[in-house]
C-alpha cells in the first residue's frame, strides 16, 4: 500500500504545486480528521499506523478539491498481538528467540532501541513490516538500521573553563575511544558532581558531527575552601573539666590548579599540642604527577616535642586513586631529665602510600569510600646514637557508607597503625589516636600504643539533603610494648549534623570506657563544630 499511496499523493501534490498545499487525513472508523503540510508527512502519517499495529489500514480515496487535498482511509482492527520474527543479528542482540509471540510491539521495538543505544548506535531505526498471518495472528518482521557507531572523541568545558588542562585530558583518557550510551554519560555526569573543586551547572550534552562525538560539560567553581572549628568539653585523666579545641583551615584551588593548603591545630585536654601544615599540588608541569608535603609537630606539656616531614611524589593511577612515594623524617626531644620512657631521637626512611576516595552524592555525607594505606621503613637512632634500630610502620584506614533504603544508611569505618621495632620502643614515639576523629568517647590523641585497631559502625537517618541523624558505636583492641599492657576500649554515642548558611554544624555527644568497667557519666564527652566554606 505504501507506495501506491506515495505515487498518488507525490501526484496530487504536484498536480497543485502552484496552490496552497492543504492535505486532510478523515478516519472512518474513528471519525476523526488530521491535517498536514504535505503529501510526505501524509505517507509517514499512514505508515505510523502501520508501526501502531493497524496492519490492515486501507486507502479509500485520494482527491483535491478546491487546492485541498482529502485522503479518506480505514485504519481497520488494531492488533496488539501479534508473532514477531528477529533477524539472527537481532536476536543475538537482544537475547531472545527469532520467533516470539508479543503482547506489545511498541515495548519490543523500544527495548531493542535500547539494547543498541547501550552499544553505541545511538541512531539506529527499528523498522517492523507485515509480512502475512499466522493463524488469527499478524506476523511482523523487525528489523534495525543501526546507523553509526559513536564513540566518545572529545570533551568541551563551559563556564568554568579555568580548569587544570590535565583534568580535560584525564577525562579524555578515561573516556576518549568508548562507546557512547546513556550509561556512559551518567557516570560522567555523577563524578562532576561528586568533584571537589568543580560543580555541574547543568547536565552535559552532545554535540554529534560526522566524524565527532564531543561531550560538553557545563561546569563551575566549586566553594571549596573551609574553616573547620571544633571546641571540646569533657574532663581529663584527673577528672577536672577542661575546654579543648582543634581549628582547621583548608584553603584550595585558589589558584585554579586543584592545590590544596591546610593548616591544622589542636589543644587536648591532657596539654598536648599539634600543628600540622600539608600542601598539595596534584599536577605538576601539568602531568599526573603531583607533590604532597606534611610538616607536623607535637608538643606534650613541658615533656617532649615530636617534629615530622613527609614529603611526597605520588602519581593519579585513576580520577580517584593515587600511588605515592615519600620520605619519612622524624626528631624527637625529651624536655625533662626525669622523663625515663623517653628518649631523643632521630629517624629517616621512606615508603609508599596508596589513596582512593569517592565521593557521596550527598556532600553533607562526606566520602561513600575511602581508603588510605601506607608503608614505611625507618632508621633511628637514639639519644647520642649510641643505639640504632630498624623500624617498620604500616597504617591502614578504609571507610564505606551503605545505603540500606531510603532515608537510612550504614556507616562503617576500619582504621588501624603499627610501628614495630627491633630494639625496644619509647613512649615519646609511639602512635596516638582517640577524639573527634577517631575513638570519640575518649580524649584527643589520650591513647598511645605501638599497635591498634578499631572499627566503628555509624547509622545515620538523612533528613532531606542538608541534615542527618547519627548513632554510633566503636570497639578498638591497643597494645603498648613499652607499658607491656593491651586493652580493649569501646565508645557509644549520638550526633547532629546540619546544613546551615553559615555552613555545616555537628554536635556529637559521646562516651567510651575499657571492656570490663562501667561508663562513668562523668567522662561523657561533647563536640560541637561548625565547618565553613568560601
Amino acid at each position: 500500500m505504501k507506495y501506491v499511496l506515495l505515487f498518488l499523493l507525490l501526484l496530487l501534490d504536484v498536480s497543485g504545486i502552484a496552490q496552497e498545499k492543504t492535505f486532510l487525513l478523515r478516519d472512518l472508523k474513528l471519525q476523526e480528521t488530521k491535517k498536514v503540510r504535505d503529501s510526505t508527512a501524509a505517507v509517514k502519517f499512514l505508515d505510523s499506523l502501520t508501526d501502531s499495529g493497524y496492519y490492515f489500514t486501507r486507502l479509500i480515496s485520494a482527491e483535491r478539491k478546491n487546492g485541498i487535498t482529502e485522503i479518506l482511509y480505514d485504519r481497520g482492527n488494531n492488533y496488539r498481538s501479534v508473532i514477531a520474527r528477529l533477524s539472527d543479528e537481532v536476536a543475538n542482540a537482544v537475547a531472545a528467540n527469532k520467533e516470539i509471540r508479543v503482547d506489545d510491539l511498541d515495548s519490543l521495538k523500544s527495548a531493542i532501541n535500547d539494547t543498541y543505544r547501550a552499544k553505541g548506535f545511538v541512531f539506529n531505526r527499528v523498522r517492523s513490516k507485515y509480512i502475512g498471518m499466522k493463524g488469527e495472528l499478524p506476523v511482523v518482521e523487525i528489523s534495525v538500521d543501526p546507523q553509526q557507531v559513536r564513540k566518545i572523541t572529545g570533551f568541551v568545558i563551559e563556564g568554568y573553563d579555568k580548569v587544570p588542562t590535565r583534568f580535560v585530558k584525564n577525562l579524555e583518557k578515561e573516556y576518549g575511544g568508548k562507546i557512547y550510551n546513556d550509561q556512559t554519560v551518567r557516570r560522567i555526569s555523577q563524578s562532576q558532581q561528586n568533584h571537589p573543586f568543580v560543580l555541574e551547572e547543568r547536565a552535559p550534552q552532545t554535540l554529534f558531527t560526522k566524524d565527532s562525538t564531543n561531550i560538553y560539560l557545563y561546569l563551575q567553581k566549586r566553594k571549596s575552601s573551609s574553616f573547620d572549628g571544633v571546641l571540646g568539653f569533657g574532663n581529663d585523666e584527673e577528672g577536672k573539666f577542661t575546654l579543648n579545641g582543634t581549628v582547621d583551615i583548608a584553603l584550595q584551588n585558589m589558584f585554579n590548579g586543584f592545590e590544596k593548603l591546610s593548616l591544622y591545630w589542636q589543644r587536648n585536654p591532657d596539654k598536648g599540642q599539634t600543628f600540622d601544615l600539608r600542601a598539595d599540588i596534584p599536577y605538576l608541569f601539568k602531568s599526573n604527577l603531583g607533590f604532597n608535603g606534611n610538616l607536623n609537630i607535637f608538643r606534650q606539656d613541658s615533656t617532649y616535642a615530636n617534629v615530622k616531614v613527609l614529603p611526597s611524589v605520588y602519581y593519579h593511577i585513576g580520577a580517584r586513586q593515587k600511588l605515592g612515594l615519600r620520605g619519612n623524617f622524624e626528631i624527637s626531644s625529651v624536655l625533662v631529665e626525669n622523663y625515663v620512657s623517653g628518649d631523643d631521637y632521630r629517624k629517616a626512611g621512606g615508603g609508599l602510600w596508596y589513596e582512593y576516595v569517592e565521593a557521596s552524592p550527598f556532600l553533607i555525607l562526606g566520602n561513600r569510600t575511602a581508603v588510605l594505606a601506607s608503608a614505611d621503613l625507618l632508621k633511628t637512632n637514639y639519644g647520642d646514637g649510641d643505639r640504632t634500630a630498624t623500624q617498620t610502620a604500616f597504617s591502614l584506614a578504609a571507610e564505606r557508607s551503605f545505603h540500606l533504603t531510603g532515608n537510612h544508611y550504614i556507616h562503617a569505618k576500619a582504621d588501624g597503625a603499627m610501628l614495630r621495632s627491633g630494639e625496644e620502643l619509647m613512649t615519646n614515639e609511639l602512635l596516638r589516636f582517640g577524639g573527634w576523629n577517631s575513638l570519640r568517647g575518649f580524649n584527643e590523641n589520650s591513647i598511645i600504643a605501638n599497635l591498634y585497631g578499631m572499627l566503628s559502625a555509624e547509622y545515620r537517618y538523612l533528613i532531606g539533603e542538608d541534615a542527618f541523624l547519627d548513632v554510633f558505636t566503636q570497639f578498638a583492641g591497643v597494645r603498648n610494648d613499652v607499658l607491656k599492657i593491651g586493652s580493649q576500649l569501646y565508645s557509644f554515642g549520638m550526633g547532629l549534623n546540619i546544613r546551615l548558611p553559615f555552613g555545616i554544624m555537628s554536635v556529637q555527644l559521646s562516651n567510651g570506657s575499657q571492656v570490663g568497667r562501667s561508663v562513668r557519666f562523668s567522662d561523657t564527652k561533647i563536640h560541637w563544630g561548625v565547618v565553613t566554606r568560601f
